[in-house]
């Protein structure tokens, strides 16, 4: 192009086109040494790279890249920033919304999380995530009865898919309320579809456990230990009712292998674990839900 301006005698680019022109490359170099960072874990240099690039052109994919980054970079309040601004751009996206409500979760504001299923809800009251995700804000507040009114909304939208998660929630939530009937029927429906869950067992053993059905709870207890040998809280709950049975024997051991676990697994009783678990979480939804294609 250069050659045939100069051979035609064209008049040469101006130095506000030449220096849009620059930037333009400039973005695209730092956009897509951005996601292969990203894909490489190097979170910070990601995180530079994107930031450099929105600095010189606005764009919404990278921007999600960006909060991308900084949820595995384990930075929730800049990822959520990040994230209003996307919304602020495309306000009646639910997605980005739920995205919102997650790195709120993880950030355990309650509030803020609230309030964004409150906007989604707006949006798609009857979109199952959306029901899901505020009823996780409303347990969040301990607000029980509001939070089994939106799970059961959930598993009623989801209608032909059934809403696992949510069943599971229900149960626990009910459970936490003392309402051991209505917790086991959650379990037990669970239980018939699919077998051999740790945490469906854990239910299960915990609602026979407050129904004082120790023997019941024991069985369980050992079913979830089959399922999974390194459940932690299936050894010291076990550990709990082998003792209460009178067998000490079995309760000193179960509380070693409890122990012996836990160091073992640092996610099995440490924040930053669980941290760790939520964000690849939401790695994963952000995988199923990306508002951007």
């Amino acid at each position: 192009m250069n050659f045939l301006r100069k051979l035609f005698g064209s008049t040469p680019e101006a130095p506000e086109e030449e220096k849009r022109e620059q930037e333009a490359r400039d973005f695209d170099v730092l956009k897509y040494d951005g996601v292969a960072a990203l894909r490489q874990n190097a979170f910070d240099y990601a995180i530079k790279c994107f930031n450099h690039a929105l600095d010189l052109q606005e764009d919404a994919e990278t921007r999600d890249y960006l909060a991308q980054a900084l949820i595995r970079n384990n930075e929730m309040p800049e990822a959520f920033a990040q994230l209003e601004k996307l919304s602020e751009t495309e306000p009646d996206n639910v997605r980005i919304l739920l995205r919102m409500a997650d790195v709120a979760y993880m950030m355990e504001d309650y509030d803020a999380m609230t309030d964004v299923c409150e906007r989604a809800n707006a949006i798609d009251s009857e979109n199952a995530m959306v029901n899901y995700s505020y009823a996780r804000a409303r347990i969040g507040k301990v607000d029980f009865v509001n939070a089994i009114a939106l799970l059961s909304k959930a598993i009623a939208v989801s209608k032909e898919t059934p809403f696992w998660d949510a069943y599971l929630l229900r149960g626990q939530t009910l459970l936490k309320m003392s309402d051991v009937p209505l917790a086991e029927r959650d379990a037990d429906y669970l239980l018939e579809h699919i077998a051999d869950n740790e945490d469906i067992l854990l239910l299960k053993a915990r609602c026979r456990k407050a129904d004082g059905d120790y023997a019941g709870a024991l069985e369980v207890y050992g079913r979830v230990v089959e399922a999974d040998p390194f459940s932690v809280d299936a050894f010291r709950e076990r550990a709990a009712i082998r003792e209460s049975m009178g067998d000490v024997d079995g309760a000193a051991e179960d509380r070693r292998a409890a122990e012996e676990l836990a160091a073992q697994s640092p996610a099995s009783g440490d924040e930053d674990g669980e941290d760790a678990d939520i964000a690849r979480q939401t790695e994963e939804a952000y995988k199923s839900i990306n508002p951007f294609g």
